[in-house]
């Protein structure tokens, strides 16, 4: 791994850019969660691949394609922020999440579940939580079969999943993230083979914008509340939600939704565990938050100012 650009801080995030053994760009995220310290939680954040062929309407990172990541790439990523903090290997953080978020859909590349399996004997890490946030794509059955046995074999009871839910009407879930992919009761029915006793539950990820449908009938209907969570989060700053005028409907200093306040308490009524996760704003001027992209920062001639001040 060769790191091209670091930009953030010591006491919130650092983005990094790199270029992988085999000469592809890459951004990677490390962050920790103030006040709590780097020995109780340490978050890593990689690339599966090389931009993401989705094109979600709020995310700076895709909109451009040019293949799978490597195994040996993907973990070149994690090799070198542990090594750099840990060079033996040892980690000693009570909650160690490695996240396959930055950049591109983790369902769409197998070698994801080739890291899974290294991971466990490539650290000696007892905080290990391994975390997979999808849209879960049409055609990627056979990857969350396997994930599921790999779950059943190295991380029982430590192992975070997260769909990409955002509104609760299909046509809606379409225009917002435009390729085919299961559809809200297929999420339901794999949930209730995958979480199983002493697993942590699935999250149902909303990042709200104002205009989103949100109809927690939806929700009760078709989700059991014992296995599945849902979490709220900002549509935060990115050129695409700009581009696509998406108003964030979470008030971020009262830490309040805006216009959908209901579905919140009525979710919390039925027995759903809601968790409204804001995170660490600093976060935002890094460039180091869910949807954000560095790159699309420094490609864009009109700068976001909401966004990216670090960078």
């Amino acid at each position: 791994m060769r790191i091209i650009r670091r930009i953030g801080k010591e006491e919130v995030a650092y983005v990094y850019l790199g270029e992988t053994s085999k000469g592809n760009l890459v951004e990677f995220v490390e962050s920790i969660q103030p006040p709590v310290p780097r020995e109780k939680k340490w978050v890593l954040i990689v690339s599966t691949l090389a931009g993401c062929p989705v094109g979600c309407l709020m995310c700076d990172a895709g909109g451009f394609y040019r293949g799978k990541l490597s195994s040996e790439e993907i973990l070149e990523q994690i090799d070198f922020l542990v090594e750099s903090r840990y060079p033996d290997r040892k980690v000693p953080v009570e909650k160690f999440k490695i996240q396959f978020a930055r950049m591109g859909e983790p369902a769409l590349n197998d070698a994801v579940l080739d890291v899974l399996e290294d991971l466990p004997k490539r650290y000696n890490a007892f905080g290990l939580l391994p975390s997979i946030s999808t849209i879960a794509p049409h055609g990627t059955d056979s990857f969350f079969e396997k994930l599921l046995k790999i779950k059943e074999k190295h991380y029982r009871g430590r192992f975070q999943l997260q769909f990409s839910i955002h509104s609760t009407n299909e046509e809606e879930r379409d225009r917002i993230m435009p390729v085919k992919k299961w559809s809200l009761r297929e999420i339901s029915e794999y949930g209730k083979t995958f979480v199983k006793e002493g697993d942590r539950k699935i999250t149902l990820n909303f990042a709200v914008a104002q205009n989103y449908s949100l109809d927690p009938d939806v929700i009760v209907d078709l989700f059991d509340p014992e296995k599945f969570l849902v979490k709220i989060t900002p549509v935060n700053p990115t050129y695409r939600s700009r581009e696509n005028n998406l108003r964030s409907d979470v008030d971020i200093e009262k830490g309040a939704l805006i216009k959908h306040q209901e579905f919140v308490s009525r979710l919390r009524n039925a027995g759903f565990e809601v968790i409204l996760s804001i995170g660490e704003l600093e976060e935002n001027k890094i460039g180091s938050n869910c949807g954000q992209y560095v790159q699309r920062h420094l490609m864009n001639r009109k700068k976001l100012e909401e966004g990216y001040q670090y960078v």
